[in-house]
């Protein structure tokens, strides 16, 4: 029931954004700050997002728990969607979520709001080693049969046999 009450007064308050908005600066002015700032959030979405991906990539490597750099990079997400979506208040979300001290702000309020049942991992022992004397060298061989065409007359696979 939120979810469609959100999608209700969000598009009703950026209406009334513009209006009062446009009635203040203007129409073309209106228009420019929200070509701006469309601009200006797509440049810190696009460095906020490779730092994140950094991060999550530098996490994966440590085999550390890769939970906040995920939300981090889910959050930065969202802002570039709402950065993309014409409106003032969209805005005023996607700036701030681009924010860290409030993209961990978001973590803890949801992160206390989240009940885990259970979680496993698999190998607990998993370490990542780099290539060393724990490498066993081996030989072997194929022992995959040999196909042969099923009627008789036929030289080697023609790829018109059955088989």
């Amino acid at each position: 029931m939120w979810l469609f009450a959100l999608f209700i007064a969000v598009p009703l308050i950026e209406i009334a954004l513009f209006i009062q908005v446009g009635g203040a600066i203007g129409l073309w002015s209106t228009l420019a700050v929200v070509v701006v700032t469309a601009i200006l959030g797509t440049t810190l979405v696009r460095a906020q997002g490779m730092r994140a991906l950094a991060d999550l990539q530098s996490s994966f490597n440590s085999l550390n728990n890769p939970t906040e750099p995920l939300a981090h990079g889910a959050m930065i997400l969202f802002s570039g969607a709402l950065l993309l979506t014409p409106g003032f208040f969209t805005d005023a979300v996607g700036f701030a979520l681009l924010v860290p001290g409030v993209r961990r702000a978001v973590m803890r309020y949801v992160a206390a709001r989240v009940k885990v049942q259970s979680f496993t991992m698999g190998a607990q022992e998993a370490h990542y080693r780099p290539a060393s004397e724990d490498v066993v060298d081996g030989e072997f061989k194929d022992v995959t049969p040999e196909k042969r065409p099923t009627h008789p007359g036929v030289e080697g696979p023609s790829g018109w046999t059955k088989h």
